[in-house]
């Protein structure tokens, strides 16, 4: 038996239009749209009808950066796979992209097991994996080609983290020189870990160990630094470049200047660089732990030139780093020393609204909100138009949205699975109001209606950039 759905009376925007448009829905795709009153929408039958009147009708939100269930720092990630994205729904998003992790000594398909093992059947919407390259060998570079062949078509490296998942610059050419061959993309976490590691130890023994010097040793020439650092070591390889989780303004110059050049290079940043800074972490009585994250937050200054390289493109997604660890417990393992903290925010809930409160403060257009949180990051990463646009063919992954709808954050009523919210007491306009997965209802008028096992593997294609 088919199944349809028609939508009415919403404003439909996209990445590239804004329309007053019907929504047809059959098994699971966009059939259809026709402009809203027109012979050709009212033509349009269904078993279930959704009035959007009033409301924005767009794309499921795409999260390309989450760390649900993360081993770090001796513990967890609080958002298992179930929960985190029962949350991701909350907030609009429809599909995640999260990392599986290659450990030290084991293969590439060991670790892409393992995190196919955690979500499969957990998740109440559809998921992809990059993949972590810790270990740089000839058998991991032979890997790589396997993996891209059936769809995990990204590679995280680190130039931070000694002895954990750092790489040497020359295992970075290696594996950038192996993505130029087979069509992979490098995702680079830019720090100088080795020079951070030396002003961390510095700075403890100073006595320096609150949370706020955490952003003190993770300093911004460091991330400018090993930005320019990996943009040249993939001009050598001929391979192209996504830095993740850009937060300062020296390291945004960086990525302009090579896309000046016409490099194939591309920058993300986050909600949390966007809207917070190093004045959380210096909150008192080690409230500021719940703040910790790598890259660090700035200075307030920083914000305005990440906002202005999403506006010039030369940042091009927003993703969130989810990686939530509880304050009790958790973040309390860095008490009496910042470098234990566990490194991660949560945020996969929040994303959506508070991009969408960007655009009520002028900061960003109604399109490219859409474009940097939906459209851009499923194109980057191989799933465009099946996910990201409102268009026929295209999964039914849609989001009713109430721009006019206030709400105070606070982690008394979001759903991730942690003790606080990094944006506690902070109000915004716009809220989600019905999300559709594929054509199913896992939010339906702030209900969650959705369930675990919902939510299926996503193979990706190569970066939609470079073709």
């Amino acid at each position: 038996m088919s199944s349809r759905t028609v939508i009415r009376g919403g404003l439909v925007i996209t990445a590239s239009d804004e329309i007053h448009a019907d929504v047809l829905i059959e098994d699971g795709r966009i059939a259809a749209l026709a402009a809203s009153g027109t012979p050709a929408a009212e033509a349009f039958t269904a078993e279930r009808a959704i009035d959007a009147t009033g409301k924005y009708v767009i794309p499921g939100g795409v999260d390309a950066h989450t760390h649900m269930e993360l081993p770090f720092g001796g513990t967890f990630a609080s958002d298992t796979f179930e929960t985190g994205t029962r949350a991701a729904a909350w907030g609009g998003t429809t599909t995640i992209v999260d990392f599986a992790v290659q450990s030290v000594g084991r293969t590439l398909r060991e670790g892409l097991d393992t995190w196919h093992a955690k979500a499969e059947g957990n998740c109440a919407i559809d998921y992809a994996f990059h993949m972590i390259v810790s270990d740089v060998n000839d058998e991991t570079l032979k890997e790589m080609d396997l993996l891209v062949e059936e769809g995990v078509t990204s590679f995280k490296q680190f130039m931070a983290y000694p002895g954990v998942f750092y790489s040497d610059d020359g295992q970075i050419l290696r594996a950038m020189q192996r993505s130029a061959d087979n069509g992979g993309l490098i995702m680079m976490h830019a720090e100088n870990g080795i020079a951070i590691d030396v002003l961390v130890e510095q700075a403890l023994a100073r006595g320096e160990t609150d949370p706020r010097y955490h952003g003190e040793v993770r300093k911004a020439l460091l991330e400018a630094e090993a930005t320019h650092r990996a943009i040249r070591l993939a001009q050598v390889a001929g391979a192209p470049l996504y830095v993740v989780h850009v937060s300062a303004m020296e390291a945004v110059a960086e990525l302009a200047r090579a896309r000046d050049e016409g490099r194939h290079v591309f920058g993300e940043t986050c909600p949390q660089y966007l809207f917070l800074s190093t004045d959380n972490l210096a909150e008192p009585d080690f409230e500021g732990a719940k703040y910790v994250c790598s890259t660090p937050l700035r200075p307030r200054e920083h914000q305005a030139k990440l906002w202005q390289g999403l506006r010039t493109n030369d940042l091009q997604v927003v993703s969130t780093d989810h990686c939530p660890f509880c304050f009790v417990g958790q973040k309390e393992l860095g008490r009496g020393d910042f470098s234990k903290i566990p490194n991660g925010l949560p945020g996969v809930e929040n994303r959506i609204d508070l991009l969408h409160q960007a655009v009520v403060d002028g900061h960003i257009s109604r399109r490219r909100w859409i474009e940097i949180a939906c459209a851009t990051p499923a194109r980057m990463f191989g799933m465009y138009p099946k996910k990201g646009t409102i268009a026929p063919g295209a999964d039914a992954d849609v989001v009713i949205y109430d721009p006019h709808a206030e709400q105070v954050m606070s982690a008394q009523t979001h759903h991730m699975n942690v003790d606080y919210s990094a944006y506690e007491g902070r109000r915004t306009t716009g809220r989600v109001e019905t999300v559709l997965s594929r054509g199913e209802p896992v939010i339906t008028e702030r209900e969650y209606t959705g369930h675990a096992g919902h939510g299926v593997y996503t193979p990706r294609s190569t970066c939609q950039y470079l073709t």
